[in-house]
C-alpha cells in the first residue's frame, strides 16, 4: 500500500517510489552491518560461522535472518504498526526485510512461508496478522508458495514480554498444531520480533518432528 502523501515513513522526504514507503537512506540507516552469528542472529565474532553459543547448544532452526535490534526508529515503526490499526506499514518493513535477505544470500532457499500465528481473539482485536502481512509480500517477491494456515495456536497463551525465559517455554507447550504436510519441505518462519526465541523454537520443534528438511527464521527484530 501507499503511505498516504508518498513521503517516506521515517525522514518524511518524498520517495522516488511512493510504494516503497520507506527511503532508501532511512532503509540502510535501519539495517546496519552488525557482525552476528547466522544461526541465532546474536553478536558474534565471525558472520559467516556459528557462534559458541550454538555450536555448545544449537538453536532448532538453521538460521536467523533479521533486520535489526529492537531499537528505534524501527521499533517505533514496529509497535505503531501492531498497536495502533496501521497495516499499511506492512508492506514497507517487508520491503526491509527483503532488503536483509538479499544481503544474507547463503541460506537455502525455502520451499514454504509459514507465518507465526496468533490466537483467534487477539487476531480479531488487532484486525490482521502482522507475521501474515509480511509473508504476502516476500512470497510474491521471492517467488516463495505461502500457506496462511499451515499452522494454527489452539488454545491462548499469556503475552510473552512478560514472561521470564523459562516461562515461556512452558507457555507455549502444545501451544500449536500442524494443519498443513511438511515433510521434506524447507520452512521460512516469518514473525516481527524474536526476544528469547522460545515461539520460534517451539514452531520449528514442530516442522521438523513432522519431516520437515529445514527451518530458517525471518524477523524484521531480534532483541540483541
Amino acid at each position: 500500500m501507499l503511505t498516504a502523501h508518498g513521503l517516506c515513513w521515517l525522514c518524511q522526504m518524498p520517495l522516488a517510489l511512493a510504494h516503497w514507503g520507506i527511503c532508501s537512506c532511512c532503509a540502510r540507516a535501519v539495517s546496519p552491518e552488525l557482525s552476528l552469528c547466522p544461526q541465532c542472529a546474536l553478536p558474534a565474532a565471525n558472520a559467516r560461522f556459528a557462534c559458541g553459543r550454538c555450536l555448545q547448544k544449537a538453536p532448532p532452526w538453521q538460521y536467523l535472518v533479521a533486520v535489526n535490534n529492537y531499537v528505534a526508529p524501527l521499533s517505533t515503526l514496529i509497535h505503531t504498526w501492531k498497536f495502533s490499526g496501521k497495516p499499511e506499514l506492512a508492506r514497507a518493513l517487508a520491503r526491509l526485510l527483503l532488503l536483509s535477505l538479499k544481503a544474507r544470500s547463503q541460506q537455502q532457499k525455502p520451499d514454504l512461508l509459514v507465518a507465526v500465528p496468533l490466537w483467534q481473539r487477539r487476531h480479531w482485536r488487532r484486525g490482521y496478522n502482522q507475521a501474515d502481512t509480511l509473508c504476502r509480500p516476500l512470497a510474491r517477491w521471492l517467488n516463495i508458495r505461502y500457506q496462511p494456515e499451515a499452522v494454527r495456536r489452539i488454545r491462548p497463551t499469556a503475552t510473552q514480554h512478560q514472561l521470564s525465559a523459562r516461562l515461556r517455554k512452558q507457555n507455549l507447550k502444545n501451544a500449536f498444531r500442524l494443519e498443513f504436510p511438511v515433510q521434506g519441505l524447507h520452512i521460512a518462519l516469518v514473525d516481527d520480533v524474536v526476544t528469547t526465541g522460545s515461539t520460534v523454537a517451539e514452531l520449528s520443534r514442530l516442522f521438523l518432528q513432522n519431516g520437515a528438511a529445514s527451518v530458517q527464521v525471518w524477523c524484521l527484530c531480534r532483541t540483541l
